[in-house]
């Protein structure tokens, strides 16, 4: 660990100890003033534990040339850098390489110099490498004084001055102890992982805890398929830790065969000793054809796990899986052709998008660059962010001669969750390419609508907007957005099955997510929930994979053959084509973006209440906690939104349909002259005229909510 002991010093007569009298004049000051110790590791120099300190902290350049090995006849090792950086040389050309890499280049400090030091002591940013991680490690330089490791010797000049400023000029010695792995348990899973997990550009395996939610959609998605056949081939390609996959084989045990890839040597030896922590049979497979087994200590489980060490494009070109998740650092573009290339027919492709910067249009260029879509920052900005990368995987799998059907899209706050199943031949990947449209979009009052099918330029593409922002609006009012997915984003028999295995597993987290997820499927409230499913057996199939019956939840039937499978999947197709009307709104509206300005909104339960009794379809949504998905045009969403606000200087008036101030209602007797004046008084002449405007017969005007 770069470390020698004080006794190991004296051991081997190395003059690497503070003299006796600096010893004494320290400790008569130490006397007078406490000792202050920050850290249990770091030791004052005036204290009579013993005192060790990082061997690239020396006074002379011959205590260097002593900590490699003495004995003449062979070669020595640089005891400041790794083998293979510098690997073992004869005396003279270590001397040569310590003189001019090491001592030319230290810092010094009260007759001690700080050499520069190449042990992986400090880690660095990682390099990108085709999108993967490699991180490595640099140079650096311990300090005297607090331990801290400053790559750079002008910051460490630097930080030594602002040492000496302070006046903490006492020399303090660190003892580097190798790191200890913390050991965290999520879902009945535990894992090890190094320190800074939660920083990617510190460590090589990377953990989020904020993720949980992510990993227990895709085990439920996964747990719905090995329902359907068993045993499964699933891969996560990008394992860190390998939590997901520890958890696939911990919880569904013969159902699946987990394989579990990175590339980074580091991550693969933490996803072997997880492995061995959880009782799992490790097969190793660094290269092809080249493997070896492994069993982890104490009882033995029959559920394996192959551990491979490849780029996550090869190993998806070279095997056939079933499941596959993707989950790399950053955008998930590159590896979307690998991915589909070998997954078989009726298997499911998830991958998670974290590039939120560009989906999320803060970055548009980025956006353009990586999924050749043009977006704006929307009020349904998330919805729009599934929508790109779903026609990135559409494209994708239309390249390979697939067509896919979207069973699941989740965008929160530092994900994109896209869950799909594939379809293989060229006619439903014709389908599927077919509902990559453009997206009109109103810049006044967010109305959007997808442009018509067809190839024709249209005259006049404002008259395909609902509303009339063009005409009473100067200039060009409107972008075009996309290319976008048009079709679903939801599967509703998928989505229910995946509630039904988060009860069985006890997914406490997913359980409220997917209730909410179904009836944004529905576009139903809550309150119209049912487990069940509606009666409609229609309603519950996916391509034809599963049949639910009334009687049974979660039956299903495996298509035995290739022939009737296809059989299936047209009989499928044609239903699909009758259901397409009962399909959820394409995007949603938030309530306080068209929220009326100097009046109060009903509450968000209630509205949804009126817009169903108003005859239209209305549900919440997920991306937005205050958005409502409805096929309410936005006028008459207005409307409705507008008769069923209360005036905020009305105190006292009930929720419902806004009536005049001191205007007269049947039954009411006629108010005198000076309680006519009194409400004058009460309401400016502007605020007036507003609510007078607000409650006339004449429907809201659409162009108007720019304000």
């Amino acid at each position: 660990d770069g470390v020698v002991g004080s006794e190991k010093v004296k051991s081997n007569n190395l003059d690497a100890k503070i003299p006796e009298s600096e010893l004494e004049a320290e400790e008569k000051g130490t006397k007078e003033e406490p000792t202050r110790e920050s850290d249990g590791n770091i030791l004052d120099v005036s204290s009579d534990y013993p005192r060790d300190k990082h061997i690239s902290i020396q006074r002379h350049l011959a205590d260097l040339e002593k900590l490699a090995d003495l004995r003449e006849d062979k070669k020595k090792p640089c005891p400041l850098c790794p083998e293979e950086k510098f690997k073992a040389c004869y005396s003279h050309k270590l001397h040569r390489h310590l003189q001019n890499l090491h001592w030319k280049v230290s810092v010094e400090f009260k007759g001690y110099r700080m050499c520069i030091c190449h042990l992986p002591c400090h880690p660095v940013k990682p390099n990108l490498v085709g999108d993967q991680t490699l991180s490595k490690m640099g140079a650096h330089y311990h300090c005297i004084i607090c331990s801290a490791t400053i790559t750079r010797r002008t910051d460490m000049i630097g930080h030594i001055n602002r040492h000496v400023n302070k006046g903490e000029t006492e020399s303090r010695f660190i003892t580097v102890r190798a790191p200890t792995n913390e050991v965290i348990k999520e879902s009945a899973t535990d894992v090890q992982v190094l320190p800074n997990h939660s920083t990617p550009q510190k460590t090589d395996s990377y953990f989020n805890p904020k993720m949980k939610l992510n990993r227990q959609l895709i085990f439920c998605a996964l747990a719905v398929l090995a329902e359907e056949r068993k045993p499964i081939e699933c891969l996560d390609a990008f394992g860190a830790t390998g939590i997901m996959g520890l958890q696939w084989a911990k919880h569904l045990r013969s159902s699946v065969k987990v394989t579990i890839n990175d590339c980074n040597e580091n991550s693969v030896k933490i996803i072997k000793e997880n492995c061995h922590l959880n009782k799992m049979k490790v097969k190793l497979n660094m290269k092809e054809g080249d493997s070896d087994g492994t069993v982890g200590d104490g009882e033995e489980n029959t559920d394996t796990i192959e551990v491979t060490k490849m780029d996550a494009n090869v190993i998806m070109h070279l095997r056939s899986f079933d499941f596959i998740h993707l989950d790399p650092f950053g955008t998930s573009v590159n590896y979307l052709d690998s991915a589909f290339r070998n997954v078989r027919n009726l298997g499911i492709v998830s991958l998670t998008s974290t590039d939120i910067s560009s989906l999320y249009a803060k970055a548009q260029h980025v956006a353009l660059r990586h999924y050749g879509c043009n977006i704006v920052r929307t009020e349904y900005y998330k919805e729009l962010a599934a929508r790109i990368v779903i026609a990135a995987v559409t494209r994708a799998a239309a390249r390979c001669n697939k067509g896919i059907e979207v069973l699941l899209a989740v965008a929160l706050e530092h994900f994109v969750l896209v869950v799909v199943r594939v379809l293989r031949g060229p006619s439903t990947a014709d389908n599927s390419a077919k509902k990559i449209r453009y997206l009109i979009h109103c810049q006044w009052c967010e109305e959007r609508i997808f442009q018509k099918e067809g190839n024709m330029v249209e005259e006049n593409p404002y008259q395909q907007l609902p509303c009339d922002c063009h005409g009473s609006m100067p200039g060009r009012t409107a972008v075009v957005l996309g290319p976008l997915w048009s079709g679903s984003l939801f599967n509703t028999g998928f989505l229910r099955r995946m509630l039904l295995e988060a009860v069985q597993y006890g997914l406490d987290e997913a359980q409220p997510l997917l209730k909410t997820l179904v009836c944004e499927a529905e576009c139903t409230t809550l309150k119209h929930f049912s487990t069940h499913g509606p009666g409609d057996e229609n309603k519950q199939e996916e391509c034809g994979v599963y049949i639910k019956t009334s009687d049974t939840s979660a039956e299903s039937y495996v298509v035995p053959g290739k022939r009737k499978g296809e059989e299936v999947i047209r009989g499928a197709a044609k239903r699909q084509r009758a259901e397409h009307s009962a399909e959820h709104p394409a995007f949603y509206y938030n309530v306080h973006r068209h929220s009326i300005r100097g009046m109060n909104m009903p509450k968000l339960n209630k509205f949804l209440n009126y817009l169903s009794e108003a005859g239209y379809r209305v549900s919440r949504t997920h991306f937005d906690p205050m958005g409502v998905r409805t096929n309410a045009p936005l006028a008459q969403f207005k409307t409705v939104l507008m008769k069923y606000s209360t005036p905020t200087y009305m105190v006292g008036q009930a929720e419902g349909p806004v009536h005049l101030p001191g205007a007269v209602q049947v039954g009411e007797e006629v108010p005198a002259a000076a309680d006519t004046k009194e409400e004058d008084a009460e309401f400016p002449e502007d605020d007036k005229s507003r609510v007078i405007d607000a409650v006339s017969s004449q429907p809201y005007p659409t162009d108007c909510a720019a304000d």
